[in-house]
């Protein structure tokens, strides 16, 4: 039935900011930009490597969304990388706070997590 990935939604409080975080931080390419006047809305398609895609969306006055300890729904998003001290010290040297790197017990990668503008966890595992 499920023949792949295709993309995963984000709503962001400040496009602009969260707009540059996932372009100019995680170098990711935008695909598409639109301006949905009819909602005060702003979608931006960004191209995640191997085809997968990220939909930031605006929206005026959204809510927060539950801080931890973690709430039911969608835990984090992970990104592969190949080496995660070097991506980690990327994301560092551009002032983006992440945790120290840790080894997943049950397969023996590591992985490291930081949050983007609106406090979405995001991980980096490593390949």
């Amino acid at each position: 039935m499920i023949e792949g990935f295709h993309h995963v939604a984000v709503i962001c409080g400040d496009y602009a900011r969260s707009k540059a975080f996932y372009t100019e931080v995680l170098g990711l390419a935008i695909l598409a930009e639109t301006h949905r006047a009819e909602r005060d809305s702003w979608k931006l398609d960004l191209a995640l490597p191997g085809g997968g895609q990220i939909e930031l969306f605006s929206f005026p006055a959204p809510p927060d969304r539950p801080d931890r300890p973690e709430a039911k729904g969608l835990r984090h998003l992970a990104f592969t990388v190949a080496d995660v001290e070097a991506a980690r010290d990327r994301l560092e040297a551009q002032g983006v706070a992440v945790e120290p790197i840790r080894t997943d017990a049950l397969t023996g990668k590591r992985f490291t997590f930081f949050a983007d503008p609106d406090g979405l966890p995001l991980e980096l595992y490593e390949r």
